[in-house]
């Protein structure tokens, strides 16, 4: 007969993982004898060395009981659907770890390919990190938002930094995001923001599904606020009155 350390010992368990199969049902847990400690039988060690191996093969604990006493047939069908779901759990790994290899590049993760090269061009003309975080989060909420706009959108956003007094204007407003809201640079920018839109035809007023988009610009900083609310007021005043309005 065998103490519980012995019976341990001989399966290659410990004594804690003994006492766990005791509490979850595997293992029979015999009488003290008249010294108060357990005796284990060899037939204990074998059951103990059964459920170690289906274990450590990764059976789920509560699918070895059923195993330990299953006729041949039953226990290779047994087999090969707990094969199967290690399988599918393999895929899933396989799957997770993937996702985790791509988080590695940042946006390729959630953004197309077109909007990933637009941020990075932005980099490479030296615009801020930060803004460039800023309009990664515009084009995740885009995409959620229109996704039916975005290949053309991407495109836009691409051939507006071939225009150099695009990407002057740009660069300016990635600089004005500290600035206080009522610097006189502020008008300055709004005045020549104002005017871009003129000459090409944009409506800040029309934001549509994407004003969730933009609200996360507005957020980071008073003055963009300021900014884009005096641009989407102006043009308001040009499709109703066809005049550039003032700020109020």
């Amino acid at each position: 007969m065998l103490t519980i350390g012995q019976l341990a010992a001989t399966a290659g368990v410990t004594v804690r993982a003994v006492r766990h199969y005791h509490h979850v049902g595997l293992l029979p847990e015999p009488e003290r004898d008249r010294s108060g400690y357990r005796r284990y039988s060899a037939q204990a060690a074998v059951d103990l060395i059964r459920i170690r191996t289906l274990a450590e093969a990764g059976v789920p604990l509560a699918r070895i009981d059923a195993l330990l006493h299953a006729r041949p047939a039953e226990f290779a069908a047994a087999v090969d659907d707990i094969d199967a779901e290690l399988q599918r759990k393999i895929d899933q790994l396989t799957e997770h770890r993937r996702r985790i290899t791509a988080l590695a590049g940042g946006e390729e993760l959630v953004l197309p390919a077109g909007v990933v090269a637009n941020l990075n061009r932005m980099r490479g003309l030296g615009v801020s990190e930060r803004t460039v975080r800023l309009e990664r989060d515009v084009w995740i909420l885009m995409q959620a938002l229109d996704p039916e706009s975005m290949p053309q959108a991407i495109k836009d956003k691409a051939a507006s930094f071939d225009d150099p007094e695009t990407t002057r204007l740009y660069l300016a407003c990635d600089q004005s995001i500290d600035w206080d809201p009522h610097d006189p640079r502020v008008d300055q920018l709004i005045d020549e923001l104002d005017n871009w839109e003129i000459d090409h035809a944009r409506d800040s007023s029309e934001q549509g599904n994407t004003a969730l988009a933009f609200s996360r610009v507005i957020e980071a900083s008073p003055a963009w606020q300021r900014i884009l609310g005096v641009l989407s007021q102006r043009a308001k005043q040009r499709r109703t009155t066809g005049q550039v309005g003032a700020e109020p």
